[in-house]
């Protein structure tokens, strides 16, 4: 995901949905922290109805915490493949896991980062569903705002750019 800082403080540039049948996106959302998660899966609905996308067409679910986002994150890709395999309706053309990891005094915010970095890394490198990386991973609670909508711009809105672009790339591979 790009920053504000890479778009020289431009609003984010909204791509066109290339996907001919409706696009579908699973966002998984982390229970942990909700102030700012919560701002970041409202973003990146924004930027998707923005896009076009119906609201009966992004699912929306919460899990527990952060770690829990790669296993939700798999099924939700597993019932697309399974489905697009079969010529089924209402697979998920990119999937969205938002959470929001603070550091402490433990191992602890080491421990979840790597987990659900790795995770994601091992489901995008399958190449069936794009799964887009929505984790912020920050240091104090005032970084996590600043990226929730303040001045850092919206993670879960470019998150949402991310998974359009992919979804796209790989609607435009399909046809080749």
């Amino acid at each position: 995901m790009s920053t504000i800082l890479n778009t020289n403080g431009d609003s984010l540039e909204i791509p066109t949905v290339l996907v001919k049948e409706p696009l579908r996106v699973a966002i998984f959302t982390a229970e942990w922290n909700p102030k700012i998660t919560h701002a970041l899966r409202d973003g990146a609905i924004d930027v998707l109805k923005r896009a076009g996308v119906n609201d009966c067409d992004i699912d929306r679910f919460d899990v527990p915490g952060t770690v829990e986002l790669v296993n939700a994150a798999a099924l939700a890709v597993n019932k697309a493949c399974s489905k697009r395999f079969n010529n089924m309706p209402g697979a998920y053309h990119a999937v969205i896991v938002i959470g929001c990891v603070i550091r402490g005094d433990t191992p602890h915010f080491d421990y979840v980062c790597d987990i659900v970095a790795q995770g994601t890394a091992q489901l995008n490198a399958k190449g069936e569903t794009p799964v887009i990386f929505g984790v912020l991973t920050v240091d104090n609670e005032q970084q996590a705002l600043d990226r929730a909508g303040g001045c850092l711009g919206n993670k879960g809105a470019e998150a949402a750019v991310a998974a359009i672009k992919m979804a796209n790339l790989h609607h435009t591979v399909s046809l080749k």
